[in-house]
């Protein structure tokens, strides 16, 4: 396949990009500093502002599908804003090119740990984590009413840590997955294993899942 890959620089993004790679699909990497990226077979990078749907548009234009995991990092003091700002471009600049399948990578604080209740909003979520997965849940509120893409937004579950690429992790959908009495944990490897899965197979189209061990 051809895809885009959006916020390739990041955590998630760099395993997304090793991940695609690795099983010989061609991923263009969207990125306002290219020489971010070292030069790797299978990988071109096109300079992008993914706040500017117009850019979006002739970036992603011709590919097979978009994997977004944009994040306009934790320390950005606009963070909610900008977050927002990035996700409405990137829908708008997708549509705009003709391209049907768009994976957002969003975060786990829209998962229901009892009902009515989300982790976003337990007295114990951490503050500087806040202002960002408010925001992701608002992009995913919005993405649900979308009905010209093929959507998929990953919510990661609530411990997302550096580790060996497994490919054994269990799948659920808008609650929080547990391990016995604790919140469950999966690799970043293992988040791009599932999240790659999904873009080639399209088994959860409009719909939002999650992952964990």
């Amino acid at each position: 396949m051809k895809i885009a890959l959006i916020g390739g620089t990041g955590f998630v993004g760099s395993a997304l990009l090793d991940e695609l790679l690795s099983r010989g699909h061609r991923v263009s990497a969207l990125a306002r500093h290219p020489q971010k990226y070292a030069a790797r077979p299978g990988l071109a990078v096109v300079s992008a502002d993914v706040l500017d749907a117009a850019q979006v548009a002739r970036a992603v234009a011709g590919h097979d599908a978009v994997i977004s995991a944009y994040n306009p990092g934790w320390g950005e003091a606009d963070i909610h804003d900008l977050f927002l700002r990035g996700s409405d471009a990137i829908v708008a600049g997708v549509k705009a090119a003709g391209v049907r399948r768009l994976l957002v990578v969003g975060g786990a604080g829209s998962l229901f740990v009892a009902p009515g209740v989300q982790l976003v909003d337990t007295p114990d979520f951490p503050a500087e984590w806040k202002q960002g997965a408010l925001a992701a849940r608002e992009a995913l509120e919005r993405i649900r009413g979308e009905t010209e893409l093929d959507w998929t937004f990953v919510s990661p579950p609530a411990f997302l840590v550096p580790g060996p690429r497994t490919g054994r992790f269990r799948s659920g959908a808008d609650a929080l997955l547990f391990d016995g009495d604790t919140p469950a944990s999966i690799s970043v490897s293992d988040l791009a294993v599932a999240i790659v899965d999904e873009a080639e197979r399209g088994l959860k189209l409009r719909q939002r899942f999650t992952v964990g061990y």
